[in-house]
């Protein structure tokens, strides 16, 4: 189930199992896993950040708090059907509920959405990701195809 109590991050409830956020930093391992989270994935390539919001720095904080730390980065290679089936893979097996971050949250909608391609209906997935303020119609067509191959 997802954390109820939503500090100061900006963390956006898809599932229950499922959360999205803006970027996160090394301060905010603790946080995470006060609220219940129990596995990050980090979409962000570290070509877009600075030093200290690079994947080793947040993974070396979340793993020290006690998270399962994982490193996908949507860049300018896009979405591929191997990174879109090894995040819902993720979400999954993890023991708890999953935050996935980026630079706003929008990446980290859009593969947990082309992941629930053919196994959910397309205008629920749409809506889902519309409660948590992403607006997905664009994706209308790939959902309704199904997961892309790699």
């Amino acid at each position: 189930m997802a954390p109820e109590k939503e500090r100061n991050m900006d963390i956006r409830t898809l599932t229950p199992r499922y959360a999205v956020s803006p970027q996160v930093s090394a301060s905010d391992a603790k946080e995470i896993a006060e609220v219940g989270f129990t596995t990050v994935i980090c979409n962000r390539p570290d070509g877009e950040v600075s030093e200290d919001q690079r994947a080793e720095a947040i993974g070396e904080a979340m793993r020290a708090a006690g998270l399962d730390f994982h490193v996908l980065p949507v860049g300018n290679q896009g979405m591929t059907g191997e990174l879109i089936a090894a995040q819902r893979d993720l979400i999954a097996s993890s023991t708890g509920p999953v935050l996935a971050y980026c630079n706003s949250g929008t990446r980290s909608t859009f593969v947990w959405a082309l992941g629930q391609a053919g196994r959910m209906p397309v205008d629920q997935i749409i809506e889902i990701a519309a409660g948590a303020g992403y607006n997905i119609t664009q994706l209308a067509p790939h959902l309704e195809r199904g997961l892309p191959s790699s």
